[in-house]
C-alpha cells in the first residue's frame, strides 16, 4: 500500500507535559489505513484529560481493566465505548503509571472522503468527522485498536508541515465534573469543530 504520509510522530513528540501534547497534536494528521481504504483526517479540536485534580479524566480514581491503556506507554491509544454505542480516541500522554490523555474530538476530512461519508451516513463534509464519535465512525476506529502504539501502522499519526497558528483555549465539553478547567483547545475559525 503506497503511504501518502510518511512522517510519523515519534517518541519525542510525545514526550511533553500532557497540555501541550494536546495543542502540538492542533493540526496534525490522524491516519487509518483499513482493506477498504485509507481515511485520514487533520486534527481540529482536543481535550487534555489529567492525572490530578481532574475529576473527569477515566484515571482520576485508579487503573482499572477499562482505562489500563492510559498508564502505559506515551503514543498509545486509548479507545473506550460511550453510550454503549460510540467510541473515543485518545492520545495517551504524561509519564509510564499516570494515567492521562487527550481525547480528539473533531478532524478536518482529507483522505478517503467518499469512505468515511459511507460509513457516517452523511455527503455533508463538515458533519463527516465533528465529534469523537463521528470521527471514529469515519475512521472505522474501535476498541480492537485499545492499546495501540500510533507509531506503528495502520493507524497512526504524522505531519505534513501544517502550523497551528491561532489555537483557542476554552473549558472542556459534554461533560459534567471538572467543567471549570480550561482544557479544550481548537483551531480557531476552523469549520470542523466540534462546537464554537
Amino acid at each position: 500500500m503506497k503511504r501518502t504520509y510518511s512522517k510519523l510522530l515519534d517518541a519525542d513528540f510525545y514526550d511533553m507535559p500532557t497540555v501541550d501534547v494536546a495543542r502540538a497534536l492542533l493540526g496534525k494528521i490522524l491516519i487509518h489505513e483499513t482493506v477498504e481504504a485509507t481515511t485520514a483526517g487533520r486534527i481540529v479540536e482536543v481535550e487534555a484529560y489529567l492525572a490530578h485534580d481532574d475529576a473527569a479524566c477515566h484515571a482520576a480514581r485508579g487503573q482499572t481493566a477499562r482505562n489500563a491503556p492510559m498508564f502505559g506507554l506515551p503514543g498509545t491509544a486509548y479507545v473506550y465505548l460511550i453510550y454503549g454505542i460510540h467510541h473515543c480516541f485518545n492520545v495517551v500522554t504524561g509519564q509510564v503509571g499516570e494515567g492521562e490523555a487527550v481525547l480528539i474530538r473533531a478532524l478536518e476530512p482529507l483522505l478517503g472522503l467518499t469512505t468515511m461519508a459511507d460509513r457516517r451516513g452523511t455527503s455533508v463534509l463538515k458533519k463527516i468527522a465533528v465529534g469523537p464519535g463521528n470521527l471514529c465512525c469515519a475512521l472505522a476506529i474501535n476498541r480492537k485498536h485499545n492499546g495501540h502504539n500510533l507509531q506503528k501502522y495502520p493507524l497512526y499519526l504524522t505531519e505534513d508541515g501544517f502550523q497551528a497558528r491561532d489555537i483557542i483555549t476554552t473549558t472542556r465539553i459534554g461533560i459534567s465534573v471538572a467543567t471549570a478547567l480550561p482544557l479544550r483547545f481548537y483551531l480557531a475559525a476552523n469549520p470542523f469543530i466540534s462546537r464554537k
